[in-house]
């Protein structure tokens, strides 16, 4: 384009009201970084989740394992106090020594179940700030289109809607950070 044509162009687009739709335009991309943000921060709030429910299943199946284990060793124990037995004292010591093991491992699993559970707390909080990242996102994207629609209809109820919604999604996703 030509210098006198960049200026013809200009002069029609102010004619046309286009100058005073330019804050309607700075909104739509500030309304767009927006939505990025969130939207990013939303999936790494939903990655969370799931590592945080990875290791939650993980410790319920340490837990399970230890369960598993300790009632092996109590009902070999009591397969073993049935038994008759040449060398008596041996066999009371290796009771002595599964009865340690059993009273040990009381103590772990509830340890065990404790952290699985306080995972599986962390799992929820994530979930729930996750669902707060999403609805907030989905507020802001149809600020977008509302605000938009102002560019083609040039009514300013869908911009101020647009941005009512906007401020909306933006405050509903910043309530995630409250969560605790």
């Amino acid at each position: 384009m030509e210098p006198t044509e960049i200026k013809e162009f200009m002069e029609e687009m102010e004619k046309g009201g286009e100058h005073a739709m330019k804050h309607v335009s700075l909104a739509i991309s500030i309304l767009a970084v927006l939505v990025a943000m969130v939207t990013v921060v939303g999936h790494r709030t939903h990655t969370e989740a799931i590592l945080l429910q990875e290791r939650a299943a993980d410790q319920w199946n340490q837990y399970q394992a230890k369960k598993i284990r300790q009632q092996q060793t109590a009902l070999t124990a009591d397969l073993l106090a049935l038994q008759p037995s040449a060398k008596d004292e041996d066999t009371q010591k290796k009771l002595a020594e599964y009865r340690a093991h059993l009273a040990k491992w009381d103590s772990d699993l509830e340890t065990e179940q404790e952290k699985a559970k306080d995972l599986e707390s962390e799992v929820q909080l994530a979930e729930r700030r996750a669902s707060r990242y999403d609805l907030g996102e989905a507020l802001l994207q149809i600020a977008v289109v509302l605000a938009s629609i102002t560019l083609l209809t040039r009514s300013k109820s869908y911009y101020l809607f647009g941005l009512t919604l906007g401020i909306l999604g933006l405050l509903w996703s910043a309530s995630a950070l409250l969560i605790k």
